[in-house]
């Protein structure tokens, strides 16, 4: 059968977005990539691209089917405007709330394209899980979302790595949380409602932070009582963010602080992705739970190791990509995540690596 997309250019080539590449041409397109910097990819077609340059990206885009753009979520506006303008299928991994919220509004627009922001682990992957399992109950109560990419071997106060853009972390802290309470949807202050959670024995602690729910809260607003998006993170983490923010002054100061634990807790390669997600409801009459409890270390991929927290993000995006292609997903409008089937994500190639968590460092 042939595909609906079959050229994808992939834009930003850093830690994710190589990966992107890869796990594309894995999978079987014809994959361009796009860098402002000048890389060298082996296998890989590589154009080095400024993306704020609207006209150099518009013919960049000229006749490849699909853009998937792993650019910081600042720059993702004028990347979704110029593929909806040419009918190009569009994907992203951003968390950012007002970037979706542009993307609907195009989408909204007219058919041409698809749009399908929020492809990556969170949002992205977890709201995929937690829907498929909201799928079991006649009726829900609650549902509730965490996720952790750790250290595996932390040290100091904070027990963390910023494996993950700083910019986007500092964001998750400080922007208002959406979540479903009594039935209605309302934004709560990050770095609330603090639980302590064990998962097989590890101690952590969860806290709400911003974006990881996507569109979740618009979905199911009126059919559940309670839901949200918690990050997990080793205790007395969250102490020694608010001290950092709130009795240092820096929550005025985003992009200094960004550099301060950027320059504090620079990545690490041995990471740990954990994920928690648990639907209480009503099913055959009775009250019951379902729980979806999963960690992810590094693997090798192409001859190379990755970091859990790369390869989840990237594998759960090239899945997508899959699904439209194969036509499992509609091929126009505004994709949810939450509309994506677990078991469909778990049948393509990239999703297949999701399906099998790592205990060793490769595929269980």
């Amino acid at each position: 059968m042939s595909r609906i997309i079959n050229q994808v250019a992939v834009l930003g080539l850093g830690k994710v977005g190589e990966l992107v590449a890869t796990l594309l041409t894995e999978s079987g397109f014809k994959v361009v990539g796009l860098d402002a910097a000048r890389r060298e990819c082996p296998g890989l077609e590589v154009h080095q691209l400024d993306a704020s340059d609207r006209g150099a990206l518009r013919e960049a885009l000229r006749g490849v089917d699909a853009v998937v753009s792993c650019l910081p979520f600042h720059a993702n506006i004028p990347v979704a405007e110029t593929a909806h303008e040419l009918g190009v299928h569009y994907f992203d991994l951003t968390e950012d709330v007002p970037t979706t919220d542009r993307i609907i509004q195009l989408a909204a627009q007219d058919a041409r394209g698809l749009m399908a922001p929020q492809c990556g682990l969170a949002p992205g992957l977890v709201g995929i899980v937690a829907a498929s399992l909201a799928e079991q109950f006649d009726s829900l109560r609650s549902m509730e979302l965490k996720v952790g990419a750790l250290p595996q071997n932390p040290t100091g106060l904070l027990g963390y790595a910023f494996t993950w853009s700083a910019e986007g972390v500092v964001n998750e802290y400080l922007n208002d949380c959406e979540v479903v309470r009594g039935g209605r949807r309302q934004l709560v202050p990050a770095m609330s409602d603090d639980e302590r959670v064990v998962l097989g024995g590890l101690e952590l602690e969860a806290s709400l932070t911003s974006g990881g729910l996507g569109t979740m809260c618009r979905t199911y607003e009126g059919r559940v009582d309670r839901l949200d998006y918690k990050t997990m993170r080793y205790p007395g983490h969250f102490a020694q963010m608010r001290f950092l923010f709130d009795e240092l002054g820096l929550r005025t100061d985003r992009e200094l602080a960004g550099r301060i634990l950027q320059d504090a807790k620079p990545p690490v390669d041995d990471d740990v992705v954990h994920v928690h997600v648990a639907v209480e409801g009503v099913r055959d009459g009775r009250p019951a739970r379902a729980n979806h409890v999963r960690s992810y270390l590094p693997i090798e991929i192409a001859g190379r190791t990755w970091r859990a927290i790369s390869w989840t993000t990237a594998a759960s995006c090239v899945a997508v990509v899959e699904l439209v292609a194969d036509g499992v997903l509609p091929a126009s409008g505004f994709l949810r995540q939450e509309d994506v089937a677990l078991a469909d994500l778990h049948a393509t190639k990239a999703g297949a690596l999701l399906a099998r968590p790592t205990q060793t460092g490769r595929p269980a």
